[in-house]
C-alpha cells in the first residue's frame, strides 16, 4: 500500500494516467458475457485478466483498477436472477481475488491500486440508503482489507447514489475519486453538471468526474461544466476523465449515452478513436485542468500509450518499450517513400480517417454468379 508516494501526492506532482477497459475488451478476447458484463473471469480466467492488467502498465498506466464491475453482492445476485448461468462464484471470492491481481501487476512497476465500486440494483429498485450503503461498505472492507492505494466510484448514472458511495469510500480514511456517467445535461434525475460536482466534493470526494457512456467531446464539455461549478462553489478537487472510446458525437443529450447506438456492442469498431484523436483528447483535458486522464470501453492498451506519450514531458518519464515506439518519426525508418513522407505530426493531425464503407463494391447478383 502506498503511502507517500499515494495518489493525491502524485496528483499534486502532475498527471495521473488511468487504465482503460476490462469488459467490452475482455469480452472481445472472450472472456467476459456481453449483456451482463459481470467479472467473474477474475477467478474463471485470472491470467487473462492479469495479462490485461500488464498490457496498461506497460502501456504507462498508473493505477490499475481493481476488476470489480458489479462485483457487489447485490449486483451478482441481481445478475444470477436475470439468467447469467455463468455467475456461481460468490462476491467475496471474487472481490478478493480481483484485488491481488491487480496489486500482483502493480508491483511489477510503478502503480497503484484502485478498489472500484460501481452502482448496485437495490437503488434502482428503491431499496433505500441504508441497504445500499451496506452493499458498498461490504466491498470497501474487502478493499481496505487488501490494502488498497484508492477507493474509485464509476458509472454512477444518479449523483445520490454516487454521494451515498462517497460517503462510505471517505468513511475509510482512503482518497476517493468518484466518477458519473452523464453527459452535458446531467444525472439520470435532471441534476446539472455543475451541482453533481459540488455535491460530489460535499459528500468527501477528492478526485471527480466522467466515465463511460460519451465520446471525448462531450465529456469534455461535461467537465468543463463540472469545473465551473466547483470554482463558483470555492472546492478546490482534482478532475478526471475516463470517457469511452469512440466517436458518439450525436447522443450528446442522449441519457442512455453510447448504449442507445444501434452499432452497440458488437459493431462499434468503425467508430473508434485513433491514436492521433487519443493525443488530441489527453492534450484538450490537459489544458483545461484536468489532471487524472484514463479510458473506459473501447479504451485498448494502445489507446492508453498515446495518453501516457502525449503526457510524457509533464509525468518526466515514458512508458516502457520506448525503442519500439518513435511515434511519428519512426516512420523515417521505412523503405517506402509514402511512409517516410507522413514521418511528421502535422500530416497525422489533418488527417481525417476514411470510414471506408461508402467504397465497398457490391456485388451484382450476376457478378456473385460468375465469381
Amino acid at each position: 500500500m502506498s503511502t507517500s508516494n499515494g495518489l493525491l501526492d502524485r496528483l499534486a506532482r502532475g498527471p495521473v494516467v488511468g487504465d482503460g477497459s476490462f469488459v467490452v475488451t475482455l469480452e472481445k478476447r472472450g472472456y467476459v458475457l456481453a449483456g451482463s458484463w459481470t467479472p467473474e473471469s477474475v477467478v474463471q480466467y485470472p491470467d487473462a485478466v492479469k495479462q490485461l492488467h500488464r498490457e496498461f502498465l506497460r502501456a504507462g498506466s498508473d493505477v490499475m483498477q481493481t476488476f470489480t464491475f458489479y462485483a457487489s453482492d447485490d449486483s451478482l445476485k441481481f445478475k444470477s436472477a436475470s439468467g447469467n448461468k455463468e455467475i456461481s462464484i460468490g462476491w467475496e471470492e471474487l472481490n478478493n481475488a480481483a484485488c491481488d491481481l491487480a496489486r500482483e501487476v502493480a508491483e511489477e512497476g510503478d502503480a497503484l491500486v484502485a478498489g472500484s465500486l460501481s452502482p448496485i440494483p437495490g437503488y434502482m429498485h428503491g431499496k433505500g440508503k441504508e441497504f445500499v450503503q451496506s452493499e458498498f461498505r461490504k466491498q470497501c472492507d474487502i478493499f481496505v482489507n487488501k490494502k488498497v492505494d484508492f477507493l474509485m466510484g464509476e458509472f454512477f448514472g444518479h449523483v445520490e447514489e454516487a454521494e451515498w458511495a462517497i460517503e462510505i469510500m471517505a468513511s475509510t480514511g482512503l482518497p476517493v475519486a468518484c466518477t458519473t456517467r452523464m453527459g452535458v445535461g446531467g444525472d439520470e434525475s435532471g441534476v446539472k453538471p455543475a451541482d453533481v460536482a459540488v455535491r460530489m466534493a460535499r459528500a468527501g470526494a477528492d478526485v471527480i468526474g466522467t466515465n463511460c457512456c460519451y465520446d471525448p467531446d462531450t465529456a469534455l464539455t461535461t467537465i468543463e461544466m463540472m469545473k465551473t461549478g466547483l470554482e463558483k462553489a470555492g472546492l478546490k478537487r482534482y478532475l478526471m476523465m475516463q470517457p469511452v472510446c469512440y466517436h458518439t458525437q450525436e447522443i450528446i443529450n442522449n441519457p442512455k449515452g453510447y448504449f442507445d447506438l444501434p452499432e452497440f456492442p458488437f459493431a462499434m469498431e468503425p467508430r473508434l478513436l485513433t491514436r492521433v484523436d487519443v493525443h488530441q483528447f489527453t492534450r484538450r483535458a490537459y489544458d483545461l485542468g484536468v489532471r487524472y486522464i484514463g479510458g473506459c470501453c473501447g479504451f485498448e492498451p494502445y489507446h492508453i500509450r498515446a495518453v501516457a506519450e502525449e503526457l510524457s514531458n509533464e509525468r518526466k518519464k515514458r512508458p516502457p518499450g520506448v525503442d519500439k515506439h518513435m511515434g511519428y518519426e519512426s516512420l523515417k525508418t521505412s523503405v517506402f517513400d509514402s511512409q517516410r513522407e507522413r514521418a511528421n505530426a502535422e500530416y497525422w493531425n489533418n488527417l481525417i480517417p476514411a470510414a471506408g464503407r461508402e467504397r465497398i463494391h457490391k456485388l451484382a447478383p450476376a457478378e456473385s454468379e460468375t465469381s
